[in-house]
């Protein structure tokens, strides 16, 4: 467990160093946000299609992906304050284009059992004593596994653990993208998920493994992004 993520930093770290993101990062963070929104939606079953020439998101799923993805630079002080509001406002950014508005940034009210659950959550966001990669794949599982609101809870779960990377130090500005791990390997991680959810000390401990090589393929695509900027020019 320790060497994975210990390479996990490792990556994150070489990636933030790539000589595109010294002072360029802004546009490698913006190419990670869609293309982790994309692979996000596609999660959730959206259409991960942007019509390049009308610039339009017909798909709600993917637009409510966008709108998350987007925001979590202005929502890093909330998360380390109050991660619990921060995780509203991603169900109401991801829903938005869902359905009804009714419920929308509100947790299930019927089950007893959630609120104790999300306060512990809220704790491990802001206060867990463990390594960030860790952390990531805490609030990232435990959202999927709590389903806190009536739709969006994928999206917002990976959102979540995007900001948990940010206001932990391990990828302050947004540059990997482990998104697109998760879809290309999407078998294993609904398999570990719900391995995780078992409580079983075996599933935690592949889920966490699973999500430290999820972040070394996040950095690997995070620097096709960054070399692909030094050759488009500024």
């Amino acid at each position: 467990m320790a060497e994975a993520v210990e390479e996990a930093r490792r990556a994150v770290a070489e990636l933030r160093r790539h000589p595109a993101n010294t002072r360029g990062w802004a546009k490698s963070a913006a190419a990670a946000a869609v293309r982790a929104s994309r692979a996000s939606a596609a999660l959730d079953g959206g259409d991960p299609g942007i019509d390049a020439l009308a610039e339009i998101v017909s798909d709600p799923v993917l637009a409510g992906a966008l709108r998350c993805n987007s925001a979590l630079a202005t929502m890093a002080p909330i998360w380390e304050r109050a991660p619990l509001q921060a995780l509203a406002r991603l169900h109401t950014l991801a829903g938005a284009d869902l359905g009804s508005q009714v419920g929308l940034g509100r947790p299930r009210p019927t089950d007893p059992l959630l609120g104790p659950r999300l306060s512990g959550l809220a704790t491990v966001a802001v206060s867990a004593p463990w390594p960030a990669p860790i952390k990531v794949a805490i609030v990232h599982a435990e959202v999927l596994a709590l389903q806190p609101f009536d739709s969006a809870n994928g999206v917002v779960g990976r959102a979540a653990a995007r900001l948990t990377a940010m206001c932990s130090g391990l990828d302050q500005q947004a540059l990997t993208v482990p998104e697109v791990h998760f879809f290309r390997t999407e078998a294993d991680y609904r398999r570990l998920l719900l391995a995780y959810g078992s409580g079983s000390e075996d599933g935690l401990a592949q889920w966490l493994v699973y999500c430290c090589e999820a972040l070394i393929a996040g950095a690997r695509e995070g620097t096709s992004i960054a070399n692909a900027s030094r050759t488009d020019g500024p």
